[in-house]
């Protein structure tokens, strides 16, 4: 008895110390039918003005692409600006370009997931849906640069009548069999993900073409236990599946260089430095694509500035990382003392093209720095630019890679400056409708954030939950009372 009576003397005079409770993932303790109600209502009610404003000019520029390529087609390659020694130029530029924006949905979906972050959940269905249409944009610039696309079949290995078998010792063939797993896989693991919210918006439409459309794409989910654990489990080994290829796609794509022996290019930092760049301007594009969706679709108390903050802290990591693989390239050019990888790299910095790689150092290197500071990474304003000089960099660097190590190759005598022609930049151009236009079109018809999983993220989920109740604990950490935010009874604990 005398013990209970100084343990209870103990806790009553003990000092209380507030919890220090985690920024929340979801502001304004929104309950789970206002999530749900907010996210479907997205694609069940009418969409704004400004949809119409951007989707009409994808429309047009799509249409423009359209007969960039007819007029390709029908004409041959010569359109383009390629020359010799100068056989790669905007299509291969382009192409990478494309399939690094591509990269971080999987990062944010598989390896986010894994790691159980769980700021991934308002952002990772935007960023899944991301990839699909920017890996759909690179496969357009291959298959058509070689030339008679009709026969591009024949890089599949299947048996054919005129004996003709592929390359296998090519990394150009690699790239084929890289990048379509990596499409396959993203588009299985993004439709595993809708299965829960279309049937909630199966369950929400009127009787009709729309209704039997959700339906049918729900797969007769019911929201039952069984089906939950077989779904959860499913999620996970996709998941598992898809992080290697977050790795293996970019670097197999690196190979296309890196295995060659032009200076400039036979290098072994290519693989990680590709997969670096991938996830920087992966990171870049899915917020300069969310800040607006956010802000037209009233989106902020879903994604918050934590969001944006974490994002813009792993930009200036993989940032940094790519700057360290820009000196790392001229340092190793110099240590190495091999003439041309010199003079390849004095040529970037010097010579015809060096504005391009002025334009790429400043907008991957030093503009990133600026999310150093918590003000900048707060200021939506100067989130967006940084963005923007980042997209422009990547481009900027895919393009210094390229053109530069092969404009000037072994042979004076070849040497020869490339230009691109209106056709490859209104083709370009266009793939920026075709990407945008996907991307408008998947808001418009399918949940932009994983209804599902932000509830999962909600205080109220939590088992443990008190509600809006502020707890106290004594000295030693044994929760004591707690008291209603809204001036309630204290209950003891």
């Amino acid at each position: 008895m005398a013990n209970e009576t100084a343990t209870a003397e103990h806790a009553t005079n003990a000092p209380t110390i507030n919890v220090l409770k985690r920024e929340p993932l979801v502001l304004n303790n929104r309950s789970m039918s206002w999530v749900t109600n907010r996210i479907c209502g997205i694609v069940e009610n009418r969409q704004p003005l400004l949809w119409w404003v951007l989707f009409v000019p994808c429309v047009v520029l799509m249409a423009v692409l359209g007969f960039c390529l007819a007029y390709l087609v029908a004409t041959g390659v010569g359109v383009w600006g390629n020359n010799h020694p100068v056989g790669w130029g905007w299509a291969i530029t382009n192409f990478v370009f494309w399939i690094g924006i591509g990269h971080a949905g999987t990062l944010i979906s598989a390896i986010l997931f894994l790691t159980r972050q769980k700021w991934r959940t308002s952002v990772n269905r935007a960023a899944e849906a991301m990839t699909l249409f920017a890996v759909m944009c690179a496969g357009i610039f291959p298959g058509l640069h070689v030339g008679r696309f009709w026969m591009v079949w024949f890089l599949a290995p299947v048996p054919n009548a005129n004996g003709i078998w592929q390359n296998f010792k090519s990394p150009l063939l690699w790239d084929v069999f890289a990048v379509s797993t990596y499409f396959t896989v993203s588009v299985i693991f993004w439709y595993m993900g809708l299965i829960p919210d279309l049937a909630t918006l199966r369950d929400r439409c009127k009787k009709g073409v729309k209704k039997a459309l959700y339906g049918m794409f729900a797969l007769g989910w019911r929201g039952g236990n069984r089906q939950w654990r077989h779904y959860e489990m499913a999620y996970l080994l996709l998941a598992a599946l898809s992080t290697p290829l977050v790795l293996s796609v970019h670097s197999v794509v690196s190979f296309d260089f890196a295995t060659s022996i032009v200076p400039g290019w036979h290098t072994t930092i290519f693989p990680p430095y590709f997969v670096a760049g991938a996830i920087f301007g992966g990171f870049a594009m899915v917020l300069t694509l969310m800040i607006p969706a956010r802000k037209i679709y009233g989106l902020q108390d879903l994604i918050t500035a934590k969001h944006i903050d974490n994002m813009a802290k792993i930009i200036v990591m993989t940032g940094s990382i790519v700057g360290y693989a820009y000196l790392m390239e001229l340092w190793t050019a110099w240590f190495s003392g091999n003439l041309y990888e010199m003079a390849a790299f004095k040529n970037r910095m010097t010579g015809y093209y060096w504005p391009y790689y002025a334009m790429m150092f400043s907008c991957n290197v030093i503009i990133p720095q600026l999310f150093w500071f918590e003000k900048c990474r707060k200021n939506l304003f100067i989130v967006m630019a940084v963005c923007m000089c980042v997209n422009m960099g990547m481009w900027y660097e895919r393009f210094v890679i390229i053109v530069t190590s092969i404009a000037q190759d072994f042979l004076p005598g070849a040497w020869d400056f490339y230009h691109p022609s209106l056709t490859e930049k209104w083709t370009f151009i266009g793939t920026f409708g075709l990407f945008l236009g996907l991307f408008l079109l998947f808001l418009r018809f399918l949940p932009v954030i994983a209804i599902s999983e932000i509830k999962g993220v909600l205080p109220s989920s939590d088992p443990h939950y008190p509600g809006d109740d502020a707890f106290t604990h004594d000295a030693v950490g044994n929760e004591l009372k707690h008291e209603s935010s809204a001036g309630g009874e204290k209950s003891a604990h």
